[in-house]
Parts: C-alpha cells; structure tokens; sequence
C-alpha cells in the first residue's frame, strides 16, 4: 500500500511539472513572433488582414489590412496576368499591446453588397489600406489602393472615422494628380505633414504626393520617382533624418527581389541602395511581399518588416512575415528569422 501511495505522490509531481512546463511553453509562444504560420487571434480565429499596416495611438497598436472572402477564384477574361482574388470583404482592424496577441475590433470599413455600383462591393478590389491619426481634424484617416477586378481603374480610396476601430465613413476615389493610383501606403512625417506614396504610370513609376492638412486630398505638389522602374508595394520609414523606402518588383502574385532607397528629402532624390534582405531566400524576399515598416514604440532605432507571403489560389491563406529590420554599416539589414522577440 505504501509502494502505491509513493507511485500515486510521483503520479502528480510529474503532471503538476508537466503542467507548469505547459504553461510555460505556451507563455513562450505568445510573446514570439513567428512568421509562416496560421497566426490567430485572441478568440482563437486566423487573423485576417493582408496588405496591412500598423498605426499606434494612445499605448494601443491597430493594425488595418484586407479583409479577404474564404473563396478565391481566377478572372480567365484578364489576360494580361494572373488574376487570382477573392471577393473584397472590407477592411479590417485588430488591436494589440504587445505586437504578439490581437483582438479583432471588426470590420471597420465593410464592404457593400446591396450597392453594386458601390467602391466597396465584393465584387471590386480594395488593397492595402493605411491608417494615420490627424492632431488638427481629430480624425483618423485611411487611404487605400480601390481598384475594378480587371485591375484597370487604379483609383486610391480614402474614408475617415473619429475612432480607430471605426466604423470609418467612406468619402469616395479618385485619381491622385490625374494619374494611376495603384500599390501605395501613406506616411506622417515628424512635423504632421502626411505623403501618399503610390505607383502610378501602370507602374511603371513611383509618385510620392504632399496631402492637405486634412490628410484627405493631395495639394498638388509631388514627384515622380524611379521612372520606368516598375515598383510596387511601398514601405517606407524614417531613421536618423534619413528616409528609408523598401518596394518589390511587379510580379503579379509570385514573390521576387526587393529593393531600397534613401533619400534627405522624402520628396526625393532618392538613391537605390540594393537588397535589404540577406541570407538564404533573400533573392525571393523570403517568398514575400513588403506591405510596411513599423517603428516599435518606446524602442529606440527598433523597427518591423512587415511581409505578405501571398498564396494566389487561396488567399484568405496568405500568411504574415515579420522580421526585425536593423542597420549594418549605415544601411538596413533583414534578416529570417524562425522565431524571435521584441525583447
């Protein structure tokens, strides 16, 4: 009897360790960042926000992306590419602490299925929306990339909204300074002055426009950068008063080599500087696409590379690649890695 009492006192040790070991692991695991894989939310649903971008206010980080439909089907009538996509859902927001663990805060810009004239009906394109605070209007902007399924009406969105999880108040498209608008992200540099940064000319060329001071309408005032050098998927930041911008190639779907500039000015002259990413899979972006570079709050000369790993024929699937972005010898350095954290 006594031998059992022993076995049984041995049985429980081992779960309870087993347990907290447990426990550990899975504390482990919410502070790592690992790319590639189902990321889910704090209620246990696969996040789902491509094309995205991150805006943190008030000690909250919200991070705004495409809400993608859960079919993906080909245009076979558009054949000058690979037109896979899946029906525009909106756009969504979730909110973080820690850059880790995401609450979805809904659809903060949702789609219109009753108005089939609407921008925002599932049957057009709603890509790569940005949000950014206005410190004058109060108001919470976001542009993003609208486009019809054949991919020719390259018009850039803007809607607005006095809270950031929404709901944001959609206020029409346009073609910024007469031209294209197709890939793009905006920027709020240190003196509240906003850019909108968008390839244009069927892009072939990178516009970088000056907005009002309601973030809502461009003044006019641009320039026309990288000419005849067919970039996309603008991600831009700032280091040291020197302004960094990663772009891909245009490629469609498939992934292909990115590439980065610096300039004094964000208006330009910009000076290509090469291949942020190194090691193996650099030449593929590690598969990816760029979609935005976040600087971490409170971290010094800490920043995110933000990646989309598209899956064309299932893109509801396309997983997130976020890699610590850093500086070597003056120039920014991405490197894989198959976990990390921001401590």
């Amino acid at each position: 009897m006594k031998k059992k009492k022993q076995l049984f006192c041995y049985a429980i040790i081992c779960l309870v360790i087993t347990y907290i070991y447990s426990c550990k692991q899975i504390q482990r695991e919410q502070t790592q960042i690992v790319s590639g894989i189902v990321w889910n939310d704090t209620d246990g649903n696969p996040i789902n926000v491509h094309g995205g971008g991150i805006m943190f206010h008030d000690g909250t980080y919200y991070w705004y992306g495409e809400y993608k439909g859960d079919s993906t089907y080909r245009l076979h009538w558009v054949t000058t590419w690979e037109c896979w996509r899946a029906d525009a859902g909106g756009v969504a927001c979730y909110s973080s602490k820690d850059l880790v663990n995401w609450k979805f805060e809904g659809v903060v810009l949702p789609s219109t299925p009753e108005d089939t004239t609407s921008d925002l009906h599932p049957s057009q394109v709603i890509e790569r929306p940005k949000v950014i605070y206005n410190d004058k209007t109060k108001k919470f902007v976001m542009w993003m990339h609208i486009e019809s399924p054949d991919y020719e009406k390259a018009h850039a969105g803007v809607a607005v909204s006095d809270s950031p999880t929404g709901k944001f108040t959609y206020l029409g498209s346009f073609k910024p300074n007469g031209e294209d608008s197709r890939d793009q992200t905006i920027f709020k540099d240190d003196d509240g002055k906003a850019y909108h940064i968008y390839s244009s000319e069927w892009n072939k060329t990178l516009y970088i426009g000056l907005l009002n001071d309601e973030y809502t309408q461009h003044t006019g005032k641009y320039t026309r950068n990288f000419i005849d050098q067919s970039r996309e998927a603008p991600a831009i930041f700032k280091h040291n008063n020197k302004y960094y911008l990663i772009t891909s190639g245009c490629t469609g779907w498939d992934p292909n080599v990115a590439e980065c500039a610096v300039a004094d000015s964000i208006m330009g002259e910009w000076k290509v500087i090469g291949n942020p990413c190194i090691g193996q899979d650099a030449e593929s972006t590690y598969f990816a696409q760029s979609t935005f570079v976040l600087p971490v709050a409170d971290k010094k000369d800490t920043y995110i590379a933000m990646f989309d790993r598209w899956n064309k024929t299932n893109l509801i699937d396309s997983r997130y690649i976020w890699l610590p972005l850093t500086f070597k010898d003056g120039k920014p350095v991405i490197e894989w890695k198959d976990s990390w954290s921001l401590d």
